[in-house]
């Protein structure tokens, strides 16, 4: 698995610039932060070299200075918006990172509920944050936001806000995901703090869109599709083209928000200390990327990563047929089909020749290996067991479990548990091997080589089972599944 992205030179590089914009702002910074904090899988996958934690690793250097706020749009409580990556909503991520904020020794002042008008599940959240003894503020919706620059910058604006009491000169503001009220909140608090004689300034940590590679570069159309139900499009600055001259790539919500931005500083500042949304964001990822080829084949199998991952959450009723085209006139852009990933065609050759379903992984050599239902395993245990026996050298006929072991499990599952399907989830078998690996050394083996599935492609011919996606998705496989059920049954566990 090649890479073409230095991490390292990263951290350094985009360090110097955060500290060099702290240096501009005498009193305090509100320091936005684009994407996931401390788990940015999504930058992971279309920059290989990219380490998840690169953020939190620059910021737990400065900890005594930094303070993080959580940022929580109620709209997304109200509709349990899932954060897909982990499987779990939006609210249940918050307190998620709370606790892996202060394991790293970072404090966690406050959370804050965004666009606010009375949902009863934002109400409850609330009341359970607090009782867990967190300060938990909200902030309103406004109508007309972004345009009405004169109502948004006054006592019926942001002045309607609460005012989140922070103590420490960096103020990082953060969020589960994408839409959730970040900036809103960081203009909010300047506006506050200027009420109370505080200067403060704002900034954006930026991952995505890369500001100076091109529009429809890959990784660029590939976070347009991660942001696909959200409507976000990449687009040319257009405020930091005729400020400079030069063509950058910004999209659209900061594009239509930087007026309010500028007109904002004006008011309370005199002036505004940026010229475009470009000027706002801290960005060095584009400086960072060493191999152009590598960075683009992996972003265009993130776009169809995820392409089928809204067909099946259109199947299940979580999106529409909009974001579903909005994805497919991407992969146009990219110039890229289904056929470009490798392990689609080897599952569904599989799966006509068993007439049942199947599971193909590519493993990091490039060997695709893959798994068939059968009496014993669902496919996409049998394609674990058939990844480590190839890594291992092992014969694909060799049993890494015996039937003997695999029997009494499903007595188990039919017999006490009541479930009506004897065949060995990825989780038991698993469970399994291990098992069978203290006294064989085969087993042994093959359960030590796992972790090299690390960031191996694998598709399904069908939608597999929550705990079967945990699974893969735990061993850091990038599973895609073709947008249909193995049963025409109403209700699939």
């Amino acid at each position: 698995m090649s890479m073409g992205f230095d991490n390292a030179k990263y951290i350094k590089t985009q360090s110097e610039q955060i500290m060099k914009r702290i240096g501009e702002f005498g009193g305090k910074l509100y320091l936005e932060f684009g994407g996931k904090l401390f788990d940015d899988y999504h930058a992971a996958r279309v920059l290989p070299g990219f380490a998840p934690d690169s953020k939190l690793q620059m910021l737990k250097k400065i900890a005594d200075d930094v303070e993080v706020v959580i940022t929580i749009s109620a709209g997304d409580i109200e509709n349990n918006k899932v954060r897909k990556d982990y499987g779990i909503t939006y609210e249940t991520d918050v307190l998620r990172l709370i606790d892996a904020f202060r394991e790293a020794g970072l404090f966690v002042g406050s959370i804050v509920i965004t666009q606010f008008s009375g949902q009863p599940a934002a109400e409850s959240f609330k009341a359970r944050l607090e009782e867990l003894g967190l300060k938990v503020y909200k902030h309103y919706i406004i109508p007309d936001y972004p345009f009405n620059v004169k109502r948004i910058v006054s006592e019926e604006g942001y002045g309607k806000n609460e005012y989140i009491e922070t103590k420490r000169p960096l103020v990082v503001i953060t969020a589960p995901g994408p839409g959730s009220g970040k900036m809103a909140t960081c203009l909010s608090q300047i506006y506050h703090d200027h009420l109370r004689g505080i200067n403060a300034g704002y900034a954006k940590f930026e991952t995505f869109p890369i500001w100076n590679i091109p529009l429809k570069h890959p990784v660029n159309l590939a976070y347009e599709a991660a942001t696909a139900d959200l409507n976000d499009v990449n687009m040319i600055d257009p405020y930091h083209l005729e400020a400079y001259g030069v063509t950058t790539v910004n999209y659209n919500r900061d594009v239509e928000i930087f007026p309010v931005l500028n007109a904002m500083f004006e008011k309370i500042h005199g002036e505004s200390p940026y010229k475009s949304p470009t000027d706002m964001g801290v960005n060095m990822v584009g400086y960072c990327i060493t191999d152009d080829e590598t960075v683009r084949n992996a972003a265009n199998q993130e776009i169809i990563r995820r392409y089928y991952a809204t067909l099946c959450d259109r199947i299940n009723g979580r999106t529409s047929d909009a974001t579903v085209n909005k994805i497919e006139i991407l992969m146009q852009k990219a110039g890229i089909s289904s056929a470009d990933r490798k392990v689609i065609a080897a599952a569904d050759e599989r799966a006509e020749n068993t007439d049942g379903p199947a599971v193909a992984i590519e493993l990091p050599d490039g060997r695709i290996v893959t798994g068939k239902t059968s009496s014993l395993l669902g496919p996409s245990a049998a394609a674990l067991l058939n990844a480590v026996k190839a890594l291992c050298g092992m014969d694909k006929e060799k049993h890494l479990i015996s039937p003997s072991v695999i029997e009494p499990i499903q007595k188990l599952k039919t017999e006490v548990l009541g479930n009506s399907n004897p065949r060995l989830h990825s989780d038991e078998v698993l469970l399994a091997l291990s098992i069978c690996a203290a006294t064989d050394n085969d087993a042994s083996r093959a359960a030590d080589m796992l972790n090299s599935l690390r960031g191996c492609e694998a598709h399904s011919t069908v939608i597999l089972t929550q705990v079967d996606e945990d699974v893969y998705r735990k061993l850091g496989i990038r599973l895609t599944c073709a947008p249909k059920y193995q049963t025409k049954k109403l209700y699939h566990k």
